[in-house]
């Protein structure tokens, strides 16, 4: 067994609690005790010990919206609102560009940039999840992995009964992967129709698993949903029988009472990204009045090409400010609220709460620390402050998933993973030849 023996432990259940000179020992993969570092010293002599002077001991992050592989697409279509972006740039690009090989090179560097910003876990929907997984996996980090629904063909599969018959097959190959699990992910309500919805319902029902998706991104949406249906978006999902625990609401930023009692009253989540929402000019979710109704809402990074960043501490600090400067209320999410966001809310979305999340006797040992003995951080008055408004992902240090070291002093550990993010980012001249040849050629036409 060992002993983490760090200056700050913040379990973030229960929410308000800071712990000092605290440890934390962990036991095949598993949170065995949180206690005194000078009772757990003295409970158990004999275990490895691993002090972190100045670093605040806190649980791994969830990234609740990710497309990994986009990462391949960072900065390819900035500054354009969010119908022009897809039907100008990332659709075409994705048309000429995305394989197999494309996927994983693309999510092993996005896994690589999250995990050395504290990420353990991450929620994604792409196109060959197989790549996802293999890219998870060489970095030993856990995933949710969606299984994509589109009513229109691509070079993964012809429409959404291959796409679904490919993803289940595959939830079925990993099944024993302990840190690999899966989520029904139908794109979004203007791109799947009322009867891949109804099958995707009736999946979620059958095999548990959570429903992760675009809703209620803009204004545009709703407006069209209105004039095709009849009816806001968020309803359509509800009279097809998808709102419930068991959803994630990616966005959510054009929310009216109902849509919000709706979600309160069915116990579903949403899945905030306020970079990507700001950056597309989509708005700004409501998110003080979500949590003051009591709907469970986490953070996610979106993909690199509408957020360029895979950082959830610039996130959730932008999702604190955010909620207190559109409320105009300073107390609206304060920091312990919204590390809970990153954390324990991302892990209840996808069925985790039991497992990860917060550290707790008995949970995965996933654990990162946050070094805050820099002077550029000194004075640290609340640890928990500092963490969301302070900090930032450069002071991640070491990163723990499942009880294993997997980032020590802001290094791989494993020469493995090391090496797969070495070839992978010599070949990434590739994809940026490939990508700025389509650029040119619309810049000229």
């Amino acid at each position: 067994m060992e002993l983490l023996c760090a200056q700050w432990v913040i379990p973030v259940e229960p929410m308000n609690l800071v712990l000092t000179d605290h440890a934390v020992a962990i036991a095949d993969g598993k949170i065995l005790a949180v206690l005194p570092t000078a009772e757990a010293l003295q409970r158990w002599p004999q275990a490895k010990r691993t002090d972190l002077p100045g670093k605040a001991l806190i649980p791994g992050l969830i990234n609740l919206h990710t497309h990994a592989a986009m990462a391949q697409l960072r900065g390819a279509g900035d500054d354009l609102p969010l119908e022009r972006w897809l039907t100008e740039r990332i659709w075409p690009l994705e048309s000429k560009l995305v394989g197999p090989e494309f996927v994983y090179d693309g999510a092993l560097l996005a896994a690589h940039e999250m995990l050395m910003g504290g990420i353990t876990c991450f929620n994604d929907m792409y196109f060959y999840p197989e790549q996802t997984a293999r890219a998870a996996q060489a970095l030993g980090m856990r995933a949710t992995l969606g299984i994509v629904v589109f009513e229109f063909p691509s070079a993964y599969g012809s429409g959404p009964d291959e796409y679904l018959r490919k993803g289940l097959a595959l939830r079925d190959r990993l099944r024993e992967q302990n840190l690999i699990r899966f989520a029904l992910a139908p794109h979004a309500p203007y791109s799947v129709s009322d009867q891949s919805f109804r099958r995707v319902a009736s999946l979620a029902a059958e095999l548990g698993l959570p429903i992760h998706t675009h809703l209620h991104e803009t204004a545009h949406e709703i407006q069209e949903s209105v004039k095709q249906y009849g009816k806001r978006p968020l309803q359509r999902l509800m009279e097809l029988g998808l709102v419930g625990p068991e959803l994630i609401a990616v966005h959510a930023v054009h929310l009216n009472d109902a849509d919000i009692d709706l979600l309160a009253e069915s116990g579903a989540s949403v899945a905030h990204c306020p970079h990507s929402n700001l950056k597309l000019a989509s708005g700004i979710a409501p998110v003080t009045e979500l949590a003051r109704r009591g709907v469970n809402v986490g953070i996610g990074t979106d993909g690199s090409a509408s957020n360029n960043r895979l950082d959830l501490f610039s996130e959730v600090r932008t999702a604190a400010l955010l909620a207190k400067g559109a409320s105009g209320d300073a107390t609206a999410w304060p920091a312990h609220y919204a590390l809970r966001a990153a954390t324990l809310a991302g892990a209840q979305a996808l069925g985790l709460a039991d497992r990860i999340g917060s550290i707790e006797v008995g949970k995965s040992a996933d654990l990162v620390t946050v070094d805050l003995s820099g002077v550029h951080l000194q004075p640290v008055f609340d640890a928990d402050s500092h963490l969301i408004y302070a900090a930032g992902r450069e002071a991640v240090s070491e990163v723990w998933i499942n009880g294993n070291l997997v980032v020590n002093m802001r290094q791989l550990v494993a020469s493995e993973a090391a090496s797969a993010v070495a070839e992978v980012a010599a070949r990434s001249r590739l994809w940026h030849n490939r990508v700025g040849e389509f650029l040119s050629a619309s810049r000229d036409s």
